[in-house]
């Protein structure tokens, strides 16, 4: 097969699969319309987090500071207050402020005065059942009822991840078409995850790889991630599961990471290479399972900076192993550093992110989306291919048990299993079948005259012509140096056993272009039909496969150097109360 196939094939799905997720991840992105109006909010940090509206109202405007550009606080169990003005809209339209990053924000709480003076309150946030939220959504969405200059305090809270808030100001036919388009392409990511994630179960099936376990793991908790990050899962699948709409973020994330150390270890065959290494990515995998239950019972700014950590190491490491893998010898630990590769890249989003280095924006929320929705085909493609090569190998290992080494044919107690059923079924069905018996009778001339390997060439030569005589049904068995068998299976008509003869002999005489020409093969073939007509022989006798076996080697032993066909009779009864066993001996043909 061409070397540059698998280059190929590789590079087209590649290809194929970034332009499909390319248009979705387009199309998702000019859905997500409005105007970013976060630049005009002033701000205000309430490291207590225990300021009341009523404390916030009472501050001085010199206490408050514009936004301006986009910017992280890390206010740990503190609160931000940022105060946003109505401007001038068209009142023939509802107009909602959009907080982008559902699995950034603990709670968020919008507040407006109205013409009666009183302040009324619009919640949302992880710490708040969705179904819970004034409106259910992925994100937090607000109502800005009022007119043009009302004042709207938000407050936000999250912990232990820093807050970097984006609003966006979008009209009731913005706000529904920017839904619409998120849930069909994250409905289509979930849909596409789970069939991979069934085609990836069947391969566990049919090859028994703890690599395709790994990958299975590794799927899973890619879905649990993308749908808790997202806010899918909150809104259609826990929706009154506060704390674990909190949770699942950080718990699939540190899953993930885990089944992607383990898988990575599987692939790479490690523990062939390295017994070292592999005992460590296997403390690093289960540290990643069992660091969860740590993470929510030490909450706090260091446990989620040894979460990030973790992730980023994990990168590194993974990419580090593959390609350590692949210098070793692993050819699809290399392919498999490939296909991590769209996931790696949209790694530092989301994780600069959680640093607070980047704001909210569709490219941190839906990055690792994006890049997953490549990797994680490209990843089973890899796998598939790795089981099939290994798989071919494992065949070939017991293909050898079962074949002869020079010819690639059946060997003899195949040969006489398969012979044996033949003649119990052409004893119930009353359809004859037969088994001839053929011999390379100038083997010993071509190995002297041109030496060994014609020799033996000569062998596979005849080999082939014979298979290429049978039907797939039939049966050709090298059954001695220079001698073949051919089991041809019910229904076939004894009368044809002349015709198959003669084609044989022509055949052998008739050359190959792999030999000399002045070397033609010269068969000599011995045939037999069964079962017998004549009534002279038992069943019991003519089911002795060994004896049919032998009876025809004996013929060929006796045959004279000038004949080339013999069509032998069965053999006659044998006298009242003796036994024959298969040493026995036999009459002469």
């Amino acid at each position: 097969m061409n070397a540059r196939a698998p280059w190929r094939r590789f590079a087209h799905l590649l290809v194929g699969l970034a332009l499909l997720v390319g248009w979705g991840g387009a199309a998702a992105q000019a859905a997500a319309s409005g105007d970013i109006v976060t630049p005009q909010t002033r701000f205000w940090a309430d490291p207590s987090g225990r300021a009341t509206l009523e404390e916030v109202l009472r501050l001085p405007d010199a206490a408050l500071q514009a936004m301006e550009r986009p910017r992280s606080f890390e206010l740990d169990r503190g609160a931000l207050w940022l105060r946003y003005e109505r401007p001038a809209l068209e009142t023939r339209r509802s107009w909602y402020l959009v907080l982008d990053g559902a699995a950034f924000t603990n709670r968020a709480t919008l507040y407006h005065q109205g013409p009666d003076g009183r302040w009324t309150s619009q919640e949302a946030g992880d710490q708040i059942p969705v179904a819970s939220w004034t409106r259910p959504d992925r994100v937090p969405v607000f109502a800005l009822d009022g007119i043009a200059g009302d004042v709207f305090w938000l407050r936000l809270e999250n912990h232990p991840a820093p807050l970097s808030p984006s609003l966006r100001l979008v009209d009731d036919q913005e706000l529904q078409a920017t839904r619409d388009n998120s849930l069909l392409l994250l409905g289509g990511y979930l849909g596409f995850g789970l069939l991979v994630l069934f085609l990836g179960w069947v391969h566990v099936r049919l090859y028994g790889d703890r690599a395709f376990i790994a990958y299975v793991c590794y799927v899973a908790c890619m879905l649990g991630f993308q749908v808790s990050f997202t806010g899918l899962g909150g809104l259609f699948f826990w929706p009154r599961w506060m704390h674990w709409n909190d949770a699942a973020p950080a718990l699939f994330m540190l899953w993930l990471t885990a089944s992607g150390i383990w898988f990575v270890r599987e692939v790479g065959a490690v523990s062939r290479h390295h017994r070292g290494l592999d005992r460590f990515l296997w403390g690093w995998s289960l540290f990643g399972f069992v660091y969860p239950a740590l993470y929510f019972l030490f909450l706090g700014p260091a446990a989620f900076k040894l979460l990030n950590l973790y992730g980023l190491m994990s990168v590194l490491l993974s990419m580090g192993v593959c390609v350590w893998a692949w210098r070793k010898g692993e050819v699809h630990a290399g392919w498999t550093a490939l296909g991590f590769l769209p996931l790696h890249l949209a790694y530092p989003f989301p994780a600069l992110r959680s640093a607070g280095v980047l704001a909210d924006s569709w490219t941190t929320q839906y990055a690792v989306l994006v890049g997953s929705a490549i990797e994680i085909p490209l990843l089973l493609y890899i796998l598939h291919r790795r089981a099939k090569d290994f798989s071919e190998n494992r065949a070939r290992m017991r293909a050898i048990d079962s074949t002869d080494p020079l010819t690639g044919l059946t060997v003899m107690p195949v040969l006489l299993l398969r012979l044996g059923d033949a003649l119990r079924r052409a004893r119930r069905s009353q359809d004859p079948c037969a088994l001839v018996l053929v011999n390379l009778s100038n083997h010993a001339d071509i190995a002297t005259a041109e030496g060994r390997e014609i020799g033996d060439r000569a062998l596979v030569v005849a080999a082939s012509q014979l298979s290429a005589l049978v039907r797939d049904i039939d049966t050709v068995s090298r059954v001695a140096d220079t001698r073949f068998a051919v089991l041809l299976e019910a229904p076939y008509r004894p009368e044809l056993l002349k015709l198959f003869a003669q084609h044989i002999i022509a055949r052998g005489l008739g050359g190959a272009p792999v030999l000399p020409p002045h070397q033609p093969l010269r068969f000599q073939v011995v045939t037999i039909a069964l079962p017998d007509r004549s009534g002279t022989v038992t069943p019991a006798e003519e089911m002795n496969v060994a004896l049919l076996l032998e009876r025809l080697h004996r013929a060929a032993d006796h045959m004279d150097a000038k004949r080339t066909v013999l069509h032998l009779p069965l053999p006659p009864a044998p006298p009242a109360g003796a036994h024959r066993m298969p040493g026995d001996s036999l009459p002469p043909a």
